[in-house]
């Protein structure tokens, strides 16, 4: 969503890091260019104006422009103001702290998402707190809603409140509220009904709901792709009802993100959760500082971290690691690198959090290189017996034309991915001699290999998807791959 915007302020920070003096001009110049930066990204014009003179007065300060590096404070005044406008350092989380059942009330117009929101959040709750879950749809006026969160539920595994026709909302809310003492439910999340737009029938419905329910969290979900109308949706709202944060929706599209940077400035309501894609996994508790990361080409480890601790098996991870220590990798735990690359977003996603890695991105999308060329790798390997797994050694040049065939690829495909395995296993034979794990830890130091990441072997942990450690999925090797 922010690429525009990140390449438009990365170059204006480039020329600024390029200077060994800055003059307060140079400045001052830098930050009309910031200002048509955000403007062209679609932040609201009270929210640029209140930025660019905040980061002006900072950084025109006798303490910047007589530093050591006065370009790289320059970019350090931004990063921190961005962050205060996404919200300050604190990600704002969800207040549970209440005698159960928690009720969380989701709000917002039709269209925009809630319905899959409500289960992507239940879900988290579920996962990652071990919260015991009911939902409960109260939208009874578009056809199947109630019917949709139902199938949703048996997606992530959340129970729903059985459906009643004829029941309006607040005798949906007040069954709801029965049904979750009953169970003993940790948490109720009330899925409102929509509107195609603001008016009075929705707003008296979402307070009587909230007048019986007597909801912790009001969270407003809004599309992310419509821009400023957004913010003017979140402020209709929160003048109506009491809101206690925002969540943005489709954060993956190809929007200019001005909706996400003025949202907590405009509307002074924290945004605690971002839907980054359809499926149900495909939702981020909001970290503003890493937010403001992301958007100036510092990257984003710590999430990076994150995925890997959820995509990787523990045990998946120890097998691995003992075959690393053996000098051992074939297409098998290649094809397990694959899959775990897949579920921590792909390439792209993965790029984007890498400090650095703006320009290799863009490479990449130049050169046509997606997430396809992960699963074109995946469908050689599976195209292979279980011996030529194995030993990649046995295929042979007719062997060569059976997986091409059986993969929908061609042979110079599958011997490209026979070179890129032949030099993974080049490198974990020279980890072998390095005294395995522990030699190259103690070489590297403790953040040499992300205990966390083990399982990615050379395509991240050490440093892979910038070329710069040991041949990996990431490295000059997966840029070969396909490369037509």
């Amino acid at each position: 969503m922010f690429d525009s915007l990140s390449d438009r302020l990365g170059g204006v920070f480039d020329k600024l890091r390029g200077r060994g003096a800055l003059k307060e001009q140079d400045v001052r110049d830098a930050m009309r260019e910031v200002r048509i930066a955000l403007l062209e990204a679609d932040v609201a014009l009270p929210v640029v104006r209140r930025f660019v003179d905040q980061v002006t007065e900072k950084a025109v300060g006798q303490s910047v422009l007589k530093s050591v590096t006065p370009g790289q404070q320059v970019v350090k005044i931004v990063n921190d103001a961005l962050i205060e406008m996404l919200g300050g350092e604190e990600t704002a989380e969800l207040d549970l702290n209440a005698a159960p059942p928690v009720v969380i009330m989701m709000v917002g117009l039709q269209g925009s998402g809630k319905t899959t929101s409500t289960a992507k959040i239940a879900r988290l709750l579920r996962e990652k707190q071990g919260k015991k879950v009911l939902m409960a749809s109260l939208d009874v006026n578009r056809p199947a809603a109630q019917e949709q969160l139902r199938v949703l539920g048996e997606q992530v595994g959340v129970a729903t409140l059985p459906i009643i026709a004829g029941q309006q909302p607040t005798e949906i809310a007040t069954r709801a509220m029965q049904s979750a003492r009953l169970q003993a439910v940790d948490v109720l999340l009330l899925d409102t009904a929509g509107r195609l737009h603001v008016d009075t029938q929705l707003m008296d419905e979402m307070k009587a709901v909230a007048a019986i329910s007597n909801p912790r969290e009001t969270l407003l979900v809004v599309d992310s792709l419509t821009g400023q109308d957004a913010v003017n949706v979140a402020q209709s709202f929160a003048g109506e009802v009491d809101l206690t944060g925002v969540v943005l929706t489709r954060m993956d599209g190809d929007a200019r993100g001005g909706a996400a940077l003025s949202m907590r400035a405009v509307t002074g309501k924290p945004i605690k959760f971002a839907g980054t894609g359809e499926k149900m996994e495909a939702l981020e508790v909001f970290h503003p500082s890493r937010v403001a990361n992301r958007i100036l080409g510092m990257g984003d480890i710590v999430s990076i971290v994150e995925k890997a601790a959820e995509a990787v098996k523990v045990e998946e991870a120890e097998a691995l690691a003992k075959r690393m220590e053996q000098g051992k990798f074939d297409m098998n735990d290649l094809r397990m690198q694959l899959s775990q690359m897949q579920k921590m977003g792909g390439l792209g996603a993965l790029a984007g959090m890498m400090p650095g890695m703006k320009k290799a991105k863009a490479a990449m999308q130049a050169s046509g290189m997606d997430d396809r060329v992960l699963l074109r790798m995946d469908a050689i390997i599976g195209s292979m017996t279980p011996k030529e797994r194995i030993n990649p050694a046995l295929l042979n040049a007719k062997r060569k034309i059976r997986v091409a065939n059986g993969s929908g690829t061609n042979v110079q495909d599958v011997n490209k991915l026979l070179k890129m395995h032949q030099e993974m296993s080049k490198a974990m034979k020279q980890i072998k001699k390095m005294g395995g794990l522990k030699g190259l830890a103690a070489m590297f130091g403790k953040g040499g290999l992300d205990a966390a990441m083990p399982g990615l072997g050379g395509g991240l942990g050490g440093g892979g998807l910038g070329g710069g450690g040991m041949p990996g999925l990431g490295g000059p090797d997966l840029g070969k791959f396909l490369k037509k």
